[in-house]
């Protein structure tokens, strides 16, 4: 219900942009882009084609710039950015977040970055490097280093005192991390004991020395993980000798899992979440034609089996009628157990100790629908063609199918992520070819051996 709405306002807030552009006027443009958030403007300019999104790129206010930037995708921002001054970049850049800034100047080219690098102060360049020097996907990729840390041994009066002469909070501050003398995690003031407890007890006494940090080479799929199943709005980030680096926040959480969604849904069709829906044609032609070429070997390979049993096609003609039902039946059940372990898999709920019950719990309602199947599509062959030896022969090559289907669906994924490779991008592919090849196979052999 809240999706179908969001994709409404969204749809609506489109057809209002282009109402404006066709009028030929800017103030109306820059009128609706004034009262959106720098996201929303990010994806009304991943819908529009080109021409149309550099006429709204140079409306946008310079204040939101780098904002947008950071919330298109990476096809889209190389583009715009291209299509920028040096200092315009730079003042795009001047106001994001450590992490996000990580972010931005990790696409930019180098003699920009270096611009960028040299126009920090030197505790914002030292700390923008710190970050850099991880991997985007990991925790210390994630974390921004604007954080706010105080001394065990003083009291909460004290620190009452020092965030009034701050005067502000870096944003989704709901925690104080505790440090010692050389900088290493102790635990966490919430806000909430703050400004509940006595002014005059120690923060040692009030502090929460339960809250357990995040490692720094954490993979993003796992911080996530940790959120969702800590309830957290931040979490504090460790390197190895436990000195604090920083903290991760719920915005930056909520932007890993929406990449994860995408790049699996998309991974799925073989393309990739970061590529332009307006990319020039010839680009877009040269990614597809190389999952079309894959797709078009695993297809050859299913009809070299089919080719096998040709002799027999043309004796029972019904054989290639129902051809496709054995196939379809068997792709459709291996799909559904092969999203269940994508899914377990990127949940961490997948792992040594539960594979083999998962399997038998596979296979049995694999079993389970094979024959439910089997026997409805066996009545209607029976009515259809009047044979009741190729019902049979179609029930028993379904059973088949959907077993292998369900092990195929199972082991795909596993056998994949040990050979460092994407089950997402790739699993679709190789389980449509094993229950082509196993469906037809089993069909036709049990046909060339019953009915000939």
């Amino acid at each position: 219900m809240a999706e179908a709405a969001e994709q409404q306002t969204a749809e609506h807030r489109l057809e209002r942009l282009r109402d404006a552009l066709d009028s030929g006027r800017l103030v109306p443009v820059r009128r609706i882009l004034k009262s959106l958030h720098p996201a929303e403007i990010a994806r009304l300019l991943e819908s529009l084609p080109h021409a149309e999104r550099k006429v709204v790129w140079g409306v946008v206010d310079v204040d939101d710039q780098g904002e947008v930037l950071l919330h298109v995708n990476d096809e889209v921002r190389a583009a715009l950015i291209q299509g920028m001054d040096p200092e315009d970049i730079i003042a795009a850049a001047r106001d994001l977040d450590i992490d996000d800034l990580a972010d931005f100047v990790d696409d930019l080219p180098e003699t920009l970055t270096e611009q960028v690098l040299r126009s920090m102060d030197l505790a914002n360049r030292q700390a923008l490097e710190k970050v850099m020097s991880y991997a985007p996907d990991t925790a210390g990729g994630l974390t921004n280093t604007d954080t706010v840390t105080i001394r065990p041994d003083v009291t909460l009066d004290v620190v009452l005192r020092y965030l009034r002469l701050r005067g502000s909070l870096p944003e989704h501050t709901d925690v104080i991390y505790v440090v010692d003398r050389y900088g290493r995690f102790i635990g966490g003031l919430s806000l909430e004991r703050l400004l509940t407890h006595d002014p005059s007890v120690r923060v040692a006494e009030a502090m929460d020395t339960e809250l357990e940090p995040l490692a720094d080479d954490l993979p993003a799929r796992e911080v996530a993980q940790q959120f969702e199943n800590r309830d957290l709005i931040s979490a504090p980030v460790v390197d190895a000798h436990r000195l604090l680096i920083g903290r991760i926040t719920i915005d930056d959480v909520v932007d890993v899992i929406r990449d994860e969604a995408e790049h699996n849904l998309m991974s799925m069709a073989g393309l990739d979440e970061e590529e332009d829906i307006f990319a020039p044609v010839a680009a877009s032609a040269k990614r597809r034609a190389v999952w079309l070429g894959i797709n078009l070997l695993t297809a050859l390979l299913a009809a070299q089996v089919v080719g096998l049993f040709e002799h027999v096609i043309d004796q029972v003609v019904a054989l290639a009628v129902l051809m496709p039902v054995v196939a379809s039946m068997g792709g459709i059940s291996g799909s559904q157990t092969l999203t269940l372990m994508i899914r377990g898999l990127a949940l961490g709920q997948i792992g040594g100790g539960n594979t083999r019950s998962l399997l038998r719990k596979e296979l049995a309602v694999a079993a389970i629908n094979g024959v439910l199947w089997a026997l409805v599509v066996a009545a209607i062959v029976l009515v259809w063609f009047r044979n009741p030896t190729l019902g049979a022969v179609i029930a028993l090559a379904m059973i088949i199918n959907q077993l292998f289907a369900a092990f195929s669906g199972f082991g795909i994924p596993l056998i994949l992520r040990k050979l460092n490779i994407d089950p997402a991008l790739a699993g679709s592919v190789v389980l449509t070819t094993i229950t082509d090849v196993v469906g037809f196979f089993a069909f036709l052999g049990l046909g060339a051996l019953v009915l000939l």
